[in-house]
């Protein structure tokens, strides 16, 4: 798994890593509102998202001096 977050703790100095576990991918369809949105993004130019990415980090703790 790649690392993408790194960030260094004030006063420990030790270098706490976020690590990706999961990228969850929520699909939208069926939504009552969709008709809206599209006449809407019609009219002022805008896309439409029809997806959503949720993601989840696990805390990674290593002391790095």
């Amino acid at each position: 798994m790649k690392r993408f977050l790194s960030a260094t703790a004030d006063s420990s100095r030790r270098k706490a890593e976020f690590i990706l576990k999961e990228d969850i991918i929520k699909v939208q369809h069926n939504c009552k509102a969709t008709g809206f949105w599209v006449k809407k993004s019609k009219e002022y130019n805008f896309l439409l998202i029809m997806h959503e990415h949720v993601f989840v980090f696990y805390k990674d703790l290593k002391d790095k001096r």
